[in-house]
Order: structure tokens, then sequence, then C-alpha cells
């Protein structure tokens, strides 16, 4: 199986290119391919493939399926279509520069800044948050989950949830430094109140443009950056009254710009993203 290994802030994926290669069992792949010491190395999977072709994504370039580190199935991923992007033109398969791509959690179009015959950047329209609780899904007898206390050990986390897509939690510290992120992260992620376990951000207010953040991701764990805990991030800055729409989000792999429209209601996500190598592997599908 010939495979591409790209990132974007850090947020790293193994990219296969679903055109040309067939893979049976893509998140049983991904638990033995992801593996940092026995396998490539990587937060997941990515798939790049045909559109279904169905009545609502006939406009669509190409189609994303992600797989996490543990084989789980993810709805979205702000860094991995960014990915896709930059896959899709540098490769040949799409030459344009306005892209459509399928999602699990819908279709999305994006934007691509070349540097030459290179994709340098990527900005994908990430579509409008939802903030019932139902929705997310989060277990909450309010509508809106603002700044809600949930329990985890013996400690209690205010939290702000958000879905870009997919679940997240956002919970806001003085100190980003000393927040026990894998402790509270695991916690966190499979808490009861949580249906289908929870992406948690870790949100420090620097002022009212920058963020910073630290992401623990459902299915993978702290990841070095998350572009759908960016947006969840920014999107709860704005709800609390911290922060205006327009933010740049510190991450421990690098920076992102996210921009929430107040007329559109829309999130727009703005990025770099790298292609590292490529390579060939044998899988039991070969």
């Amino acid at each position: 199986m010939n495979f591409t290994k790209m990132h974007g802030i850090g947020n790293d994926f193994i990219c296969v290119n679903g055109f040309e290669e067939y893979i049976e069992y893509p998140g049983e792949l991904a638990k033995v391919l992801c593996d940092r010491h026995f396998g490539i190395g990587a937060d997941g999977l990515l798939l790049i493939l045909p559109p279904d072709g169905n009545s609502s994504s006939e406009q669509a370039d190409c189609r994303m399926e992600l797989y996490n580190a543990d084989g789980s199935r993810a709805q979205m991923c702000g860094n991995g279509i960014r990915c896709v992007g930059k896959y899709v033109y540098e490769h040949g398969l799409v030459r344009k520069t306005s892209l459509v791509v399928e999602t699990l959690a819908g279709v999305r179009k994006m934007e691509l800044k070349l540097c030459g015959d290179n994709v340098d950047s990527v900005k994908v329209d990430m579509g409008s948050p939802r903030l019932n609780a139902h929705s997310i899904p989060i277990l909450c007898e309010r509508d809106i989950v603002l700044q809600e206390p949930v329990w985890a050990g013996e400690q209690v986390f205010s939290i702000t949830g958000v879905s870009m897509g997919n679940p997240h939690a956002v919970i806001f510290t003085d100190n980003l430094a000393e927040v026990p992120v894998e402790q509270a992260g695991m916690m966190l992620e499979f808490h009861p109140r949580f249906p289908e376990r929870m992406n948690i951000e870790f949100c420090q207010i620097m002022d009212q443009a920058h963020i910073r953040i630290r992401v623990w991701e459902r299915g993978v764990g702290e990841t070095l950056g998350c572009g759908t805990g960016a947006c969840a991030a920014v999107c709860a800055s704005v709800l609390n009254n911290y922060t205006d729409r327009n933010v740049c989000v510190y991450l421990p792999g690098g920076e992102l710009q996210v921009a929430w429209e107040y007329t559109s209601n829309r999130i727009y996500l703005s990025g770099k993203v790298e292609q590292v190598f490529e390579g060939k592997i044998n899988t039991k599908n070969e």
C-alpha cells in the first residue's frame, strides 16, 4: 500500500489515495499503522476517496474518511481535511483551488493558497457550530451548555459544549501549563454525561484576539494540533464574552486562524499544511 505522511501543525496523518487503493478493514489497519513504535506513527489514517455520488454530494470533488489511532471513525477533522486539500491538488486528483469535500459531518468547502505549484495553506468553511446539548451530545438539563459543572474524579470542571460535526467540551484555565491534560482528558473523554465520548479543550485566554489551547482528542489522546478543537475553543470564548470573533489560536504544534462570522454563523479555519514523506508498506490486504 502506498501512503503519504502529512500534518497540519503537528496533527499528523497517514494519507492513502482511495482512488487507487482499497482497504478492507480501515479501522483495524489504523490501529496498526498509527502505532508510533511498531507502525508508521500518526494520529489517524486518512482515506481520500471518490465522492459517493448521491444527490446530496454530486458537487463534491472527493470524500474523506478518517480513522483515529484507536480504530474509531471520526466524523470530522479540521487539520485532516486541510491535508486532503493539499493532497488532491499536488497529486493531480483535482487541479483547482476551490474544493468541495464530503465528510461524515457533511460537505465542506475549502480554498487553497498556492506558493508556486504547491499548496502553502488551506482555508476551510467548517460550517455552523451546533450548541444545543442534545445535538452535541451532552446530557444536560439546559439547552445551551455554558460553564456547566462536570465532576471527574475528585475535581469539578466547568465546560462549554460545542459541536463542530464532532463533540467538544471547552474548559477555561488561567494557567495552561499546569493542567493535567492526560489525567483529566482521559477521565472526561469517557464521562457518562458524554454519550459519544468527548474531545476536550483546555483553553487560556491571552487577550481578545489570541488564545492558547491544549487538546485531548477522542480516540487519540493529546495531540499537537486540532482544527475542530481550535474552532470549538474560539466559539466557546465568544459565547463566554472572552474574545472577539477573529482569533489566533496557539497550539503546541503551531498556530491556526479562526473566524466565526456573525452574519452567516459559519466558522472558517485557516493554517499551513505539510507533506512529510511518501512510502510503501506491506499490509494484509496485499
